[in-house]
């Protein structure tokens, strides 16, 4: 995911910096073996550049850029890169599918920062209401987002629906939160509904690729970072971070409302189990 997140913060790095992502990007593995004058001297920058790169895509510095990097590359798994073809066997699709959605997760915990999702929880656990916005396969992911949070006793719902949400979004108000979803983060309708919700004084926790116009108009970004051209069978695993993004955050959020709450969920869930109960009984 970090070569993932050079390639779709490109068009946002400076033309010096731009040289040291393609160096990297076209590289990897030399970037990790060699140090930061090597690099410079390989994208025809200073070493400054180098440093102010690494910056721009959230590090300290050189050193810690290159930790992560070297964290990725060895923990890819084996396939994790390479397409379907038309003639794999059954357990070609198993190796190149897995490997590639491990890989995924792998990243996904890499470069998640614990003080981003904490930032994310303390606007959720003193929203009014939640809200899930995202069009095509991210409004599937809303849908499932609505079903996870709706049972943190927090009034939600999810729109999928462009005109519906953008309606929706201009009856927000201060202490209302916004989870917007978007694969590319560019989507002109979404980017309209966000800044209705904004402007009402909603919060914005955005899950979307960063240096993205979704990502600029975000209270709280987690970045999913994920390169879309590679094959059309990418967005299943951009899909796939999605989804553990919104568990993590339901999960923070219920144990955030403290055992009292936890006291309810448990009694819902076994209100579930009895009927599940009964309506057996009655097939049967």
């Amino acid at each position: 995911m970090l070569l993932d997140s050079i390639q779709t913060q490109l068009d946002s790095l400076s033309k010096s910096e731009r040289k040291v992502a393609l160096a990297v990007l076209a590289h990897p593995d030399v970037t990790v073996a060699e140090n930061i004058t090597a690099l410079a001297k390989s994208a025809q920058v200073s070493e400054p550049t180098v440093v102010r790169f690494c910056r721009s895509l959230g590090y300290d510095g050189w050193h810690e850029f290159k930790l992560k990097l070297a964290q990725n590359l060895a923990l890819a798994m084996p396939g994790a890169t390479e397409s379907p073809a038309q003639d794999d066997l059954a357990a070609d699709l198993i190796n190149k599918i897995c490997s590639r959605s491990i890989n995924t997760l792998l990243d996904l915990r890499n470069h998640l920062k614990p003080e981003t999702i904490q930032r994310a929880l303390d606007i959720l656990v003193q929203s009014n209401k939640i809200e899930f916005y995202g069009q095509g396969s991210s409004g599937i992911v809303a849908a499932d987002a609505q079903h996870k949070f709706f049972r943190s006793g927090v009034p939600t719902v999810a729109y999928a629906d462009p005109h519906i949400h953008s309606i929706a979004a201009t009856l927000l108000q201060e202490g209302d939160t916004v989870v917007a979803i978007s694969q590319r983060g560019n989507s002109t309708a979404l980017l309209r509904s966000v800044e209705l919700a904004r402007k009402g004084g909603a919060s914005i926790i955005a899950l979307a690729p960063s240096g993205t116009p979704l990502a600029a108009l975000a209270t709280v970004l987690i970045p999913i970072d994920i390169i879309f051209n590679i094959d059309p069978y990418t967005p299943i695993t951009a899909r796939l971070a999605h989804l553990v993004v919104i568990d993590i955050l339901a999960v923070g959020l219920a144990l955030k409302r403290g055992p009292e709450f936890r006291k309810k969920m448990q009694g819902a869930q076994k209100a579930l189990q009895e009927f599940d109960i009964r309506l057996d009984s009655f097939i049967r």
